[in-house]
């Protein structure tokens, strides 16, 4: 078995390898216009309102934080609502972040990753309009896209406005993976919608928003300053990390796969210079080590101070995972047949997979193939719903 993740490497090298779209780029900040970065759409909008901004370290204009930006447009922005990892983007995952004050501009911060997810009445009080501006990965269990959803329930419950500043995933350019159960619904995922699901989080907000997905089935005013120069075939390199474990697009691209692990005995990286880019445990036998340390958003990681054997998969995230357009299954499944432990899977797995199937299918001995097609008619029906909401070039007809 310790030859288990060579030889699956090679056999993926030696396989057909996916190829980007014929007329896929490569774009950066600069080759496009995010919303944020588009004032003369949105600041007439925003006019003699009190805004409350939903931002962090991420939410920037070639390197100009957004609030800043504002402040300096004299707009009236009265607060500041943060998601996890908090407003400078240094919490750890699943860490609850205080509420506080911004050093810089005085700014009220109201953690929506503390004492509550969805801003409360009497903190909507004095604003008018809520903007949304976040870099999401365009990964279902990545939770900004919760903390957008119960943000937009709140103005819709207060009659507020709600404007979402778009931006590009850089996952955005195929879709797949299980999608949500109703009974596995948490903040991991809310929706009925695959792991990767290849929408913006303007063109998602669209749909939670006009399906019916918003609590009680209410709907929020909502405006969506769309990109410029962005389509669904494009590549997009992120301008800085999103969140503290995802620091490079090595860690972007692997983290649909990788991010399953977050639900078993495996470490993920977390308290190394590599997050989701090496997977690892005590008990592997393997040639590649990490010894996990407290850092900067990974104050406690999994296996502190303990060597991990397993192996580093950024080259390959490079070389094979960007470009094959899927959630890449051999290495949990490897990794759950090497180690032969009972406790591999804990009570997150299913929430995070979004279903019991994918535990029992991997239990059971399912091939990587076999799993990957019980995903697809749910897929299907996704897509069309998908379909409908899309504002930019899609890479399918």
């Amino acid at each position: 078995m310790r030859l288990l993740f060579t030889i699956i490497t090679i056999v993926c090298f030696s396989a057909v390898k996916a190829q980007p779209y014929p007329d896929s780029r490569v774009l950066t900040e600069r080759d496009l216009k995010t919303g944020a970065s588009q004032t003369s759409k949105y600041l007439p909008l925003l006019k003699d309102k009190r805004v409350a901004v939903i931002a962090n370290s991420s939410s920037t204009l070639l390197g100009v934080h957004l609030v800043d930006t504002l402040l300096a447009l004299k707009v009236n922005v009265k607060k500041i609502f943060c998601p996890e990892h908090g407003f400078r983007g240094n919490a750890d995952a699943g860490e609850k972040v205080k509420t506080e004050k911004d050093p810089k501009t005085g700014l009220p911060i109201i953690s929506l990753f503390g004492k509550h997810f969805k801003p409360l009445p009497e903190e909507l009080a004095d604003v008018d309009v809520l903007v949304y501006d976040l870099q999401d990965v365009g990964v279902r269990f990545y939770t900004y896209i919760s903390t957008m959803t119960y943000c937009m329930e709140a103005a819709a419950e207060n009659g507020k406005q709600f404007m979402i500043l778009d931006r590009p995933n850089p996952n955005g350019y195929y879709v797949d993976g299980p999608v949500l159960e109703p009974g596995f619904k948490s903040f991991l995922g809310l929706h009925p919608v695959p792991i990767v699901y290849g929408m913006t989080c303007g063109e998602y907000a669209q749909m939670i928003n006009n399906e019916g997905w918003l609590e009680k089935g209410v709907k929020c005013s909502l405006k969506v300053v769309t990109l410029q120069g962005y389509t669904h075939i494009d590549m997009y390199q992120l301008p800085s990390r999103p969140s503290p474990n995802l620091p490079n697009m090595r860690s972007i691209y692997l983290y649909p796969s990788l991010g399953l692990f977050e639900g078993t005995i495996v470490s993920v990286g977390r308290g190394t210079d590599s997050p989701f880019q090496a997977i690892g445990h005590p008990d592997m036998k393997a040639p590649y080590s990490f010894v996990p340390r407290p850092m900067e958003g990974a104050k406690n990681p999994k296996y502190l101070g303990k060597s991990c054997f397993g192996h580093y998969l950024g080259d390959f995230a490079d070389s094979y995972i960007k470009d094959s357009r899927q959630i890449y299954l051999l290495w949990i499944t490897g990794m759950y047949k090497q180690l032969k432990n009972q406790n591999f899977f804990d009570e997150n797995f299913n929430y995070h997979a979004g279903n019991s199937a994918l535990q029992q299918q991997i239990k059971a001995g399912l091939s990587e193939d076999k799993i990957s097609q019980s995903w697809v008619p749910d897929i299907i029906k996704f897509k069309k719903i998908r379909k409908k909401y899309l504002l930019y070039k899609d890479f399918e007809p």
